[in-house]
Formats: C-alpha cells, structure tokens, sequence
C-alpha cells in the first residue's frame, strides 16, 4: 500500500515538473525568442504592416479599407470620395450582429455562387456605378473595360489591392477631383505598382492605401 503510494506521489510529482518545464518552455521562452527573432529580421511584419503618414498609423498595408464620404441622412451605405482612388468592393465583410457597442471589421466572403440573383445584381450595380464614376471630361469608360476585380471583393473581403488595369481607369477621375494633371496621376499609378513576386508569382497589383497616401502628398505639393 506505502509503495502504490509512494509511486502515485513519485508520477504525480513527475507530472508537476514535466508540465512546469513545458509551460515556461513554450508558454515563456519559445513565444519571447520567436518574437525577439521577428522584432530583429522582420520588424515591419512582425508589427502587422504598419503603413504610416505624418507621423501617424493610417492603416495596414495587409488590409484594405475604403474612401467613403459621411453618410447622409437616411443613408445606410455612404458615397464613395471620388477625389481617392477607390479598392475593390467590401460585400464580403460580415455584419456585427454579436455586441453592436463596437464597430469591427468582419472578414468573409459573401459565399453566394455564380449563379445568385443578388450576387448577379450587385456585379451590375457595380459595374454601372464604375462607368459613372470614372466617366469626366472627354474619358469614358465603356462596361468591358471594367476589370472584374472591380465589381467583386475578395474572399476575405479585405484585399488591399488592385490592379494596375482598375488603378488607371481610375486616374482621369482622380485627376480632375484633385485639379491635377492626368500625367502626373498616370505616373504615380506606375510608381505604385508592384510586380509579380519573384517575377512569376501572382500578378501586377497596386496597393490602394499606399497610392492614396502618395496621392495626397502630390496634392498637398500642388
């Protein structure tokens, strides 16, 4: 009896220091050397893409946001600004339904397929109001010269990007907002885009954030 005893004590007490060395090993020393190792190499990332302007966080460069005017009385969805470049569109994110005291951001697809009616209706409104918005002046923006990416959001419904192709047809209209020269608008679109990654990986793709930040120092310069 003293022995099953002693040997319950002698496991029981095994456990105790096994589970002690592993909770500092992982919950201590593992997590503080991954971070000191990022905090080193990869600072940036490591601090979630932090996109800065004046001085200040504006944002992340992994996540999109929009570029919308307040809401109107009786609004429920605001107006684009059409002085910005606008990013794709944002139905995917979710509603905070959970606790409303908070304004989250809610990632996820609108998980409709190809074929929904509503889906269908909101490629079309989006197309239109493409057209409409992006047509100043002598420039005129024809339906088949909508990319896709700019009547549909991404899967996540945060993608920062798009592309080259959306950010040009967008430049006319930028440069009249602003009262600037579409040339000098072109060439910032081309300062802003970035290339495949390694040169085969993905494709050509504009950061919105980042060109807008850049867009509005060009504003400021006059």
């Amino acid at each position: 009896m003293n022995n099953q005893l002693g040997n319950t004590a002698r496991l029981l007490g095994a456990a105790l220091r096994a589970l002690l060395v592993l909770t500092v090993v992982c919950g201590v020393v593992y997590p503080l050397a991954v971070t000191g190792v990022a905090q080193a190499v990869f600072p940036g990332k490591a601090n979630g893409s932090e996109v800065s302007s004046e001085g200040k966080v504006v944002g992340s460069e992994l996540i999109g946001q929009r570029y919308d005017l307040p809401l109107k009385k009786g609004q429920e969805t605001p107006d684009p600004d059409l002085k910005w470049f606008q990013p794709r569109p944002s139905n995917g994110l979710g509603a905070n339904s959970v606790n409303t005291q908070y304004k989250l951001i809610l990632s996820g697809a609108t998980n409709r397929s190809g074929d929904n009616e509503e889906l269908i209706q909101w490629v079309k409104d989006a197309q239109a109001a493409v057209v409409k918005d992006n047509s100043v002046g002598d420039y005129r923006v024809k339906p088949s010269d909508v990319p896709a990416e700019a009547v549909t959001s991404s899967g996540s419904g945060l993608d920062p990007h798009i592309s080259p192709a959306y950010a040009q047809l967008q430049v006319h209209r930028v440069a009249e907002k602003n009262a600037l020269d579409v040339k000098r608008v072109d060439k910032l679109v081309e300062e802003h885009t970035d290339g495949r990654t390694l040169g085969f990986v993905g494709e050509p793709r504009v950061n919105v954030l980042q060109l807008n930040i850049a867009l509005k120092e060009l504003v400021a310069m006059g």
